[in-house]
């Protein structure tokens, strides 16, 4: 069976290390890095099917990672989640500008982000395009802040 590949980014190497055992003991291929630049090269040749990447970190934020590997794998992005300690709508909106399809605020129960994965690499999104057109476009994350608080009203930028 194939294990599924996930890059985590953190620059909190406990937390990165400690996901990144929960999830290879879940069954996942995992790279683990300590801020963007190495993450963008692991990113080029591990080639992640996931990654869980922390905002706030020096140098390159999360948000600005988000869009360099979204960059990286036009035809095919992986599906990308936050693991951050903010959770508030500002940083959710912008969580949906990057491009996120996930957010998980610290302290995420690892059993949640391994199922949430999951599910994700198994629809190939969170919640999978539907049969009929759509007329909320965008992530999963996108989609479900559109339908929770309507207060969503600018389309995402690619």
């Amino acid at each position: 069976m194939t294990k599924h590949r996930v890059l985590i980014v953190d620059d909190n190497r406990d937390a990165a290390l400690s996901m990144s055992e929960l999830l290879v003991v879940a069954g996942f291929e995992v790279e683990t890095c300590f801020d963007g630049p190495s993450a963008l090269k692991a990113a080029a040749t591990f080639a992640p099917e996931a990654c869980l990447l922390d905002i706030n970190m020096p140098g390159m934020d999360g948000y600005a990672l988000a869009r360099q590997i979204r960059g990286l794998f036009p035809d095919r992005p992986p599906l990308l989640a936050t693991m951050t300690a903010y959770g508030d709508y500002a940083h959710l909106e912008r969580a949906v500008d990057a491009g996120f399809d996930l957010q998980f605020t610290k302290p995420a129960a690892p059993t949640e982000v391994i199922e949430q994965i999951r599910a994700g690499l198994r629809a190939g999104t969170l919640f999978p395009e539907p049969e009929v057109e759509s007329k909320e476009p965008g992530s999963a994350l996108h989609r479900l802040l559109n339908r929770v608080t309507g207060l969503w009203s600018k389309p995402r930028e690619s």
